[in-house]
């Protein structure tokens, strides 16, 4: 039997608070830090994610007609959709990898190891030639490209994450940690409204040029995110485990021989996050291929709801402090689940009002409250010494469905006005999951310090 690491004995409240490196009995690290923390990983995920996030628009509007030509519309749509899922089968891999180096040597390098890998893979999309140009080639580097933006989103969120909360407050690590995917919604809406001003391009300059400049302006982020990232240090509760370490027994290999059920419950926890693939990418799609609905309208559904959800996440993350993250994780799962249908309906009648007030309550307030709490949710799951590797690698091996999601729906998907249906249960089912398993398996944290995650018996005693 191996032994573990020797784990120092967990300071009490009077030892905190006579400390001052270490924050005090109610927080770790200083507000200071806990601040540009958030700041960082929120520019930062604003940054990443308008990457990541402005390849599902181009997979919406253009990849199908200069990537996959000549073939069946619908065949060449979900060719397209099943692009946006390569860039999830290889994040498990990378994240256990990015996960380990995250544990050993620093949150902070890793996480400017993912923003210039998405920074330079989205740039090279934006100058991939057609397949006019040089055939099948195209279509093979877009997905190699695509794989590599996986491999770096593996590692932001949950690393993004970690590094926050472990800078937070105990009693306000929601909130903190918020930031991380109020920052990917600020990214999406940035993505939305780079394609939006492309869009209004002729369609040949749309189809030859245009839509390359999204790409080519993500650049800018391996200058931008470097200079946020480097400036801030690793948090105290890091140092601490890592200075704690008994032996060099691999993370990856603690997580999987001790906390697979763990790991499985990250993966069908995770299920909440199929919203916004099936609405960002297919529910574009299908709106504008199927409905006739204008691309700049679906485009602008996405930015507004984007826009309203960066002011009401920080706000879930406060509530989450205060009445604990099940609650309101449950509420948002089952807003979800209602609204997918009040959406794809709005959809199927072109009604521009209605699907701009069933995408608000879809998105801002269903999506609002479970978004900025699941990746914590899934990081307080893991003590410190382990947390990058477990977080991320659970939580990836969960997005692998989230990736196929605008396939599956595609592939779904029925003809005739009311063929949207299926796609709606399917959204509506993967919440509800998501929301049973949250009431019946996960552990609530809101009461846990820092220092405890992961400790069955000192949570249970917190709370």
């Amino acid at each position: 039997m191996t032994a573990g690491p020797i784990i120092p004995p967990t300071p009490t409240s009077e030892e905190l608070e006579s400390n001052p490196s270490t924050g005090n009995a109610r927080g770790n690290g200083k507000g200071g830090n806990a601040r540009r923390a958030a700041a960082a990983s929120f520019i930062g995920s604003t940054l990443e994610y308008y990457d990541f996030f402005i390849y599902g628009s181009a997979s919406a509007l253009i990849f199908n007609k200069i990537f996959f030509p000549g073939i069946d519309p619908a065949l060449g749509m979900t060719l397209s959709m099943a692009t946006i899922g390569i860039g999830y089968v290889v994040r498990p891999l990378a994240a256990g990898i990015i996960g380990h180096f995250g544990d050993r040597i620093g949150r902070r390098q890793m996480l400017v190891l993912t923003l210039v890998l998405m920074g330079i893979s989205t740039f090279l999309i934006g100058c991939l030639p057609p397949t006019a140009v040089i055939g099948a080639a195209a279509p093979v580097l877009l997905v190699v490209l695509r794989a590599l933006q996986g491999a770096s989103a593996a590692g932001e969120s949950v690393g993004a994450v970690t590094m926050t909360l472990e800078h937070a407050p105990s009693n306000k690590r929601a909130f903190y940690a918020s930031w991380v995917n109020t920052g990917a919604v600020a990214g999406i809406m940035l993505a939305s409204l780079a394609f939006l001003a492309v869009s209004l391009l002729p369609q040949d300059d749309l189809l030859s040029w245009g839509w390359r400049l999204p790409f080519l302006a993500s650049i800018v982020v391996v200058g931008v995110g470097l200079w946020i990232r480097l400036r801030l240090p690793e948090s105290e509760v890091f140092e601490a485990a890592k200075d704690a370490e008994a032996e060099n027994e691999l993370p990856i290999k603690v997580v999987l021989r001790d906390h697979w059920a763990t790991i499985l419950k990250v993966i069908v926890f995770g299920l909440w996050s199929v919203v916004s693939s099936v609405f960002a990418a297919f529910g574009l799609a299908y709106a504008t291929g199927k409905f006739g609905v204008p691309a700049p309208v679906m485009l602008t559904v996405t930015i507004v709801t984007a826009a309203l959800g960066i002011v009401v996440q920080p706000y879930a993350g406060i509530l989450a402090d205060r009445i604990g993250r099940k609650p309101v994780f449950i509420t948002g799962n089952l807003i979800c689940a209602v609204a997918a249908f009040a959406f794809f309906w709005s959809i199927s009648i072109a009604s521009v009002p209605l699907i701009f007030a069933t995408a608000i309550l879809f998105m801002t307030v269903g999506y609002g409250l479970v978004n900025p709490l699941g990746p914590s949710m899934t990081a307080e799951m893991f003590e410190t010494r382990i947390r990058y590797t477990g977080a991320a690698t659970a939580s990836q091996l969960g997005l692998v469905v989230t990736g196929f999601a605008p396939t599956i729906a595609a592939a779904i998907v029925q003809p005739g006005p009311n063929g949207w249906i299926p796609v709606a249960a399917f959204t509506a089912g993967c919440c509800l999951v998501s929301a049973v398993v949250t009431a019946v398996w996960v552990k609530e944290t809101y009461k846990v310090r820092t220092e405890d995650l992961g400790n069955q018996r000192a949570a249970a005693k917190a709370l």
